[in-house]
């Protein structure tokens, strides 16, 4: 299991919007890389799976979220060990992974609107 920083597991769970809002989303998807450590990565889905019962219905929300921290330059996305545009139209399995300016020592600080 991973320890996360600043979030419980299932947080949005029972919550009546199973989506929850995208701070939260990018918080925990952020907690995740950066104690996956650098050079190593998530699936989406153990974000999905640390928020709500109900992950599959998660998981657009989160890739949607990974795709803007990835424009941010806070994570890059790959996908069969290549790294993938982030405005790209790409379909299938993705990796998320910390940028390597973020693993090189950063505050950590996000702002969502």
């Amino acid at each position: 299991m991973v320890q996360r920083s600043g979030t419980t597991g299932g947080a949005l769970n029972g919550a009546t919007d199973p989506v929850g809002d995208n701070a939260m989303i990018a918080r925990e998807l952020l907690a995740q890389v950066a104690v996956r450590g650098a050079g190593r990565s998530i699936c989406p889905s153990e974000v999905a799976r640390a928020l709500v019962t109900d992950w599959r219905a998660l998981m657009p929300r989160v890739q949607e979220v990974a795709r803007q921290l990835a424009r941010d330059g806070l994570v890059v996305i790959t996908q069969g060990g290549e790294k993938r545009d982030p405005n790209a139209d790409w379909r299938g399995p993705i990796r998320l992974a910390q940028a390597p300016e973020r693993s090189a020592g950063s505050n950590g600080a996000i702002c969502w609107p």
